[in-house]
């Protein structure tokens, strides 16, 4: 099932050398290879839509679900509508990857929405890579509910290769809800890179931190906006650093937005070079100054 290409992405997206045991849904190419469930993960595919339903039940403690997908025929462009459905005190970890490898134009888009249950923590891990030739795009939606009391966590990582990627979030908390955020992009050549986060704290003490930090080389373009509004007494935070190289460009618009009087928002934005006596200090341990300006952006988006 899994050919070189296949393994070699999986393992760069995933972290995993094979696929692995438990909750798993592996798709390649458009078409679901293999589902499997677990008595507390249960994975079903959509009857209307290509794509899947996962129902975590509150049985599910400190568990595993594995959605990897892989494009790798050329002039694909794959799409597909993934729902989940956390019910309420569930623990559970979401590893999401895609990879992208044609030597033509191709393509994936996933659309994910999570209904978090009450009292649920989830941490939901997505990452992107591309390689081949040809341009390859990759437009993540994620739309995230989250009930009273709930937890989510969001890795996202968009590792290379892409030349054009739209990634929208949107989520909205209820009572006491919490969710974390922390992006990492790397663009070069003339890729684009556009983020858009739109995040509503509705229940009074929702808190929302949003933590995005990127690199761009060469040519390429990256456009961040975010927007967290306030509609009770919460708590929101944005931040987005970013390191630009050669002649690439960096737009970083944080916004907040307060509808009501206790709401506490904040937002920073910074965009500089590299330190050159961070380089000049690494030359002196021995490495070229090419060698340390990947060793610093490697440490940054570590």
């Amino acid at each position: 099932m899994l050919d070189k290409i296949s393994k070699n992405l999986i393992e760069k997206v995933a972290g995993l050398h094979e696929l692995p045991n438990g909750a798993l849904s592996f798709r390649k190419n458009g078409k679901g290879e293999l589902i499997r469930s677990t008595p507390s993960i249960v994975i079903e595919k959509k009857e209307d839509l290509s794509g899947i339903n996962i129902f975590v039940k509150s049985t599910c403690q400190n568990e595993a679900c594995h959605i990897p997908v892989v494009v790798s025929e050329s002039g694909l462009f794959d799409v597909v509508y993934n729902d989940f459905y956390i019910e309420e005190n569930a623990h559970v970890v979401i590893v999401a990857g895609c990879g992208v490898h044609s030597d033509t134009e191709s393509g994936h888009n996933g659309i994910h929405t999570l209904h978090v249950g009450k009292n649920a923590h989830v941490e939901y891990i997505e990452n992107h890579l591309a390689t081949g030739k040809g341009k390859k795009q990759i437009n993540p939606v994620t739309n995230i509910i989250l009930e009273e009391g709930s937890h989510v966590v969001m890795k996202t990582t968009q590792l290379g290769g892409v030349s054009f990627s739209n990634r929208i979030t949107n989520a909205k908390l209820k009572k006491s809800s919490i969710l974390e955020v922390e992006e990492k992009i790397l663009t070069d050549r003339f890729d684009v890179a556009k983020t858009n986060f739109k995040v509503d704290l509705i229940g009074e003490n929702s808190k929302c931190k949003v933590v995005s930090k990127s690199v761009a080389r060469d040519e390429s373009e990256q456009i961040f906006k975010s927007n967290i509004v306030g509609k009770n007494m919460c708590f929101g935070h944005v931040e987005c650093d970013g390191i630009l190289l050669d002649r690439a460009s960096i737009e970083s618009c944080p916004k907040v937005s307060a509808k009501h009087n206790l709401a506490s928002l904040s937002h920073e934005a910074a965009i500089g070079k590299i330190a050159n006596d961070q380089i000049v200090k690494l030359m002196t341990l021995g490495l070229t100054e090419k060698e340390a300006e990947e060793k610093i952006i490697e440490g940054f988006l570590k």
